[in-house]
């Protein structure tokens, strides 16, 4: 349903600009778009109730509307783009009149004198057509299902509540670390009520662990219950369980009772009232409902316990007062994992055959340590009592791969995976679906995901102040807080870089895409496209052997080919007329490129790690393009057209490749990295100006002179949203950013790389009213005082500080120790490394730094046999590493290194947490 209402919905905008755009449409082509809008705005609205059923519970007929839906909305779409492009080609209206009736006259020539008319009003009036015949079954399908009641199946989660501890495997540390949190220390009964929250993907064990931890210790309270909350709960029920888990014979009948939700809670506070409690609710997955049902518990109940359990991250923290009381769910280890299975499979633990042991750890390695996946597979495996034939393994690991296999043993564990899928808002449906284009095991990068996500549409909004990159960016957070999607390459300040997708969710992605027709899947199976007459309309290549039909791709909108050897032997690109997405990415073989400047409906063109040298001249014909990925091509030279490029958002080039004048054309540019400023003229840079809307700037520049320097100053002043700012200068005295420049309030990241360029003294724009939002810093000062690192420790949001004084190198200073005032510095920093720095632990004051995490700084090895000198670390309560730098001076290296390490490790010792130690 999502898919149809994906289709739908960036359909409904356009359509709207036809109307209310400058171009002159016939009266009968206006009339059918007002008609089609019409239709389209009444199935969007019945698509939104129909997409709360899962689709397994639908009727088929539903399924068949929804798809041609789709369909229709797909059609229409390219009629629109089609138009548009002949628009563009023909001149883009102005507020000019004269201007105006020039375009008007030239759309006259195109769409009434020739054919084009012509086939858009055909196009238009058997659109229309489809959409009242389509309006009809909606109505007698709405009508069906209100007459139609689904039966409820039974929930696998509820297994887990009954399941023996004796058949648990590897549950008895994480039971032991959970019981900790709950009851640590001789005194945790005076402590007030302390709730923890079990955070996990579905099928890691939860509901198990929070289950056998609950049995473990349930004995120590007065009073106790295990409550289940579900994704749509009836809150009403909930507060009846509670009262009905904690005391059945008082409130045995207390289902039965209409009370209210507000006397319910009453009850609940009254019957806990001087008691010490154990409550586990289970399975929360919205804030506002834990909210309502925290109400009922008081914090004046001493020694009193709550385990929350859920899959979304932001919910675990609203349930907790502390980061400590989460608890992150781990997938099992390989030995405990190889045990599970074992143990389900041979009924021991040292009963595999040598001949399954290989395959064994094959499908292990694909079950990821989850414990449903591995408990799953095992019970199919060993089915009856009767263990399957190794190529009967042998064909299982090969369909874990792609496709969730029929055979109903697997059922539970994608009934399980589908109660996640199925609570996604519409919104991230078809993003997540969108995941199976890529391979098995593929890291995905953040940034490419969703700027492809933009180019296909599954981003889009009505407002033009939103930034698309931004509300992606949103839909990827949110997806990694629901747990669909494993996080990879976390920077220093805690942005995620790419994601991984577990296999079994990959394969429960790529059969819902399948059913859909959402994406067509050529892998290692050596699939073939379906013979029939469903069109292709997004293609994922990931092997070379396979057998392409290319008679049904007209309608093809994306292609993404991750092996080499089918671009220009197999795959006719050019053909491929209504192309929005063209991701070569990584295939080496390719090297020409020249048909992409007939794709005229391109948005995305990814050629990162191609062996592509040019760039065709007609690349400007491509007035829809937003994103251009040059990075690890072998491109030198940019064709003079790419200026023409007026929507382009994002473009992707490296520091040698030479860019031509007019740059400041490119106005929507959100996106420019990584420019090279070598032998560029001051025009040029002065061009840069234009590009006000620039988010993101990477710079590699070479050591220029003032006026140059004076005119970059200038063109970065006018780009008031960026938030992001690297400088990466070559050779000498930074001098492209003056004392009085006035950074962008919203500055997010700020780096001037390389050991041998440098700020004079910290820039006056570096304080705390100018940038308050700044998260990274990474700058070289000719020389460091204490007084700089003190500013710089009062920057509110500085998550990252990366320092370095030149001077030891350049003049051969002695490295000197900063000494900081008293004061709560360095509030939210979790890293900092200062080069060329004494900047030991025991400088920040006692409050300073309480989430510094990773210390670096510079020790002499003369200061070791000082008087007083201090390493304690106890008072940075949360450090984790401490990497050292010693300068030797006058002792040998073995003395330096004996004497500090055990300097540094009695100091290590001595802190609660061990941090490591790394000497070089």
């Amino acid at each position: 349903m999502e898919i149809a209402m994906g289709a739908i919905g960036p359909l409904l905008p356009k359509l709207g600009e036809l109307l209310i755009g400058e171009l002159t449409l016939e009266k009968q082509v206006r009339k059918g778009i007002k008609s089609l809008v019409t239709e389209l705005t009444l199935m969007h609205a019945a698509l939104r109730k129909v997409a709360k059923v899962p689709v397994d519970q639908l009727e088929e007929g539903v399924k068949i509307w929804a798809g041609n839906i789709k369909d229709l909305s797909y059609q229409m779409e390219e009629i629109i783009d089609v138009f548009k492009v002949h628009v563009e080609n023909g001149g883009k209206p102005t507020n000019s009149k004269n201007r105006v009736k020039k375009i008007l006259k030239k759309v006259k020539r195109l769409f009434k004198n020739g054919k084009d008319l012509h086939r858009i009003s055909n196009a238009l009036e058997e659109a229309v057509q489809q959409a009242k015949k389509l309006a009809e079954l909606r109505q007698r399908y709405e009508q069906e299902m209100r007459d139609t009641s689904v039966g409820a199946s039974v929930d696998p989660r509820m297994m887990a509540l009954y399941t023996d501890v004796t058949e648990l495997v590897g549950i008895e540390e994480t039971r032991d670390e959970l019981i900790n949190m709950l009851i640590e220390g001789d005194d945790w009964l005076k402590h007030p009520l302390k709730t923890v929250s079990i955070v996990g993907f579905g099928g890691l064990g939860k509901t198990t662990l929070a289950k056998s931890a609950y049995d473990q210790i349930k004995g120590r309270f007065d009073c106790y219950a295990f409550i289940s909350v579900s994704q749509n709960p009836d809150k009403k029920k909930v507060f009846q369980n509670i009262l009905y888990g904690l005391d059945k014979k008082k409130y045995g009948h207390i289902h039965s009772k209409e009370w209210e939700q507000n006397h319910l809670i009453d009850e609940i506070i009254e019957f806990l009232n001087g008691k010490r409690y154990l409550i586990v609710i289970d399975d929360i997955w919205d804030k506002e409902v834990w909210k309502l049902i925290k109400c009922a518990f008081s914090k004046k109940s001493p020694g009193s316990r709550l385990i929350t359990t859920t899959r979304v991250v932001s919910v675990s923290e609203a349930c907790c007062s502390s980061m400590d009381d989460i608890y992150k769910m781990k997938p099992l280890s390989d030995d405990v994992s190889r045990t599970l299975f074992y143990k389900r499979v041979f009924s021991q633990e040292n009963g595999c055959p040598q001949e399954l042991v290989q395959v064994s750890k094959d499908i292990l390695k694909k079950c990821g340590g989850i414990p449903l996946a591995i408990i799953s597979i095992a019970s199919l495996l060993a089915n009856n009592n009767q263990i399957k034939t190794k190529d009967q393994w042998y064909t299982l690991l090969n369909s874990i791969g792609r496709g969730l296999t029929e055979d109903q043993s697997l059922e539970e564990m994608k009934k399980i995976l589908l109660f996640s899928y199925y609570d996604l808002p519409s919104y991230l449906k078809p993003c997540l679906l969108y995941l199976s284009i890529f391979p098995e095991d593929h890291e995905i990068m953040r940034d490419r995901l969703i700027w492809r996500w933009i180019s296909e549409g599954l981003v889009y909004s009505d407002r033009q102040e939103t930034s698309l990159y931004e509300l992606g960016n949103s839909y990827f957070n949110e997806l990694v807080n629901r747990s669909m999607i494993q996080p990879i390459g976390i920077d220093v300040v805690g942005n995620v870089q790419g994601c991984r997708v577990h296999d079994m969710v990959l394969d429960l992605i790529c059969s819902l895409s399948s059913e859909e027709n959402f994406v067509t899947i050529l892998d290692n199976n050596r699939r073939k496209i379906p013979n029939s007459e469903i069109k292709v309309r997004r293609l994922s290549i990931q092997n070379s052997k396979i057998d392409v039909d290319t008679t049904r791709m007209e309608h093809m909108r994306s292609l993404t080919v991750f092996t080499s050897d089918v671009v220009g032997k197999v795959l006719d690109i050019s053909s491929f007329q209504v192309l929005r997405v063209l991701d070569l990415e990584g295939c080496k073989n390719v090297s020409d490129v020249g048909y992409v400047g007939n794709l005229l409906h391109l948005r995305y063109l990814g050629l990162k790690g191609t062996h592509v040298k040019d760039l065709p001249k007609e690349i400007g014909k491509l007035q829809f393009l937003l994103i251009l990925d040059l990075r690890g091509s072998k491109i030198e030279v940019l064709p003079s057209s790419v200026v023409q490029l007026r929507r382009l958002m994002c473009l992707y080039v490296a520091y040698d490749m030479k860019l031509p004048s007019g740059i400041g054309n490119l106005t929507s540019l959100e996106v420019l990295d990584e420019l090279g400023l070598s032998d560029v003229d001051l025009d040029f840079v002065k061009e840069l100006g234009r590009l006000t809307k620039l988010r993101v700037l990477r710079l590699d520049c070479d050591d220029f002179d003032e006026s140059l320097g004076k005119a970059l100053e200038e063109s970065i002043s006018n780009m008031h949203r960026l938030d992001s700012l690297d400088v990466y200068v070559s050779d000498g005295l930074i001098n492209c950013l003056s004392e009085d420049w006035v950074p962008p309030p919203q500055l997010r990241r700020l780096a001037f790389r390389s050991t041998q360029s440098w700020f004079g003294t910290l820039p006056s724009w570096i304080n705390p009213s100018s940038l308050p939002l700044l998260s990274y810093l990474d700058i070289t000062l000719f020389e460091v005082r204490s007084e700089v690192i003190q500013l710089l420790g009062t920057l509110p949001a500085l998550v990252c500080l990366q320092i370095l004084d030149c001077s030891v190198y350049r003049k051969g200073h002695e490295v000197e120790a900063p000494v900081l005032s008293s004061g709560a510095l360095f509030p939210c920093a979790t890293e900092c490394r200062f080069y060329s720095i004494g900047a030991m632990p025991s400088m920040f004051p006692r409050g300073a730094a309480p989430r510094l995490k990773h210390l670096e700084f510079t020790l002499p090895s003369k200061w070791i046999s000082r008087e007083n000198f201090d390493l304690g670390m106890r008072h940075l309560p949360s450090l984790e590493r401490v990497r050292v730098r010693f300068i030797e001076e006058g002792a040998s290296r073995q003395e330096v290194d004996d004497e500090a390490m055990a300097a540094l490790r009695a100091a290590a010792e001595d802190h609660p947490n061990h941090p490591a130690l790394y000497i070089w």
